[in-house]
């Protein structure tokens, strides 16, 4: 069996286990947490991971290769929401130490091919880019081109992906995240119309603010005019009532 007809026949069969878990009744109430409508099996996030490690443990050792060929084929043929968790969900456990540097490339490509809502592009970004960025941080900068994505989750994920890189340990040294990265990610991005990209961006300011108050207060002063308001109160989360009060009274 060639490699193609071996990630189909592996995408058939995971794609199989995952939608007998189907519920019809939680995919109704999985819909609260969406704006817009999304196509659902009705299958917990902590099911998709069961589902994936499953099926991986049941054929001893899958190597990251592998895994990605039957991810991306399990991605082209996905049409609900949990199909695309699932495909992520092969490859949390390669995530930080086996998948080759182009991985951040390709998965810029699914988030403007595959991903269509928060929940997706937020588990590609905090269970598959961390880990990976953790490995490769030298390759971190390179998220800054998301910004100018074609897809809003692109240009969210521009931010979510390194969120957590703002001031991080990583094995015997700290990683800060410059703070003209977070800055220079909010102000490509104050005339964006995506609610969630707003949303990615206060994200980021917020923690910044927690590791760089009067960085963030500089900037919300300079900036206040331009920003959208459920950015900016959501960016000031967590600073300290008397700051937090003062750059409150600028918008």
């Amino acid at each position: 069996m060639g490699v193609g007809a071996a990630a189909s026949a592996a995408a058939d069969e995971v794609l199989a286990l995952l939608a007998v878990r189907g519920d019809a009744d939680f995919a109704l109430r999985m819909q609260r947490f969406f704006p817009r409508r999304i196509r659902a099996l009705g299958v917990s996030n902590a099911t998709v991971v069961a589902v994936a490690n499953g099926y991986l443990q049941g054929r001893g050792s899958v190597s990251a290769g592998r895994r990605l060929e039957i991810a991306e084929e399990v991605l082209e043929r996905a049409s609900h929401h949990e199909e695309v968790l699932l495909a992520f969900a092969l490859l949390h456990k390669v995530a930080g130490s086996q998948l080759d540097d182009d991985f951040l490339d390709r998965a810029e490509i699914w988030l403007n091919r595959y991903v269509s809502n928060w929940a997706q592009c937020d588990d590609l970004c905090l269970k598959l880019l961390y880990p990976f960025l953790r490995g490769h941080l030298e390759l971190i900068p390179q998220t800054r081109g998301w910004v100018e994505g074609e897809s809003g989750w692109t240009r969210r994920a521009a931010n979510v992906a390194v969120v957590k890189f703002v001031r991080r340990r990583v094995g015997r040294v700290t990683f800060e995240l410059p703070v003209a990265h977070a800055f220079g990610n909010a102000t490509s991005l104050l005339y964006d119309d995506d609610v969630y990209v707003q949303k990615g961006c206060g994200w980021l300011l917020k923690v910044v603010g927690q590791v760089h108050p009067v960085d963030l207060a500089d900037y919300r002063h300079r900036w206040h005019a331009q920003m959208r308001r459920e950015t900016f109160r959501y960016a000031v989360e967590g600073l300290d009532r008397e700051t937090r009060a003062a750059l409150l009274a600028l918008g």
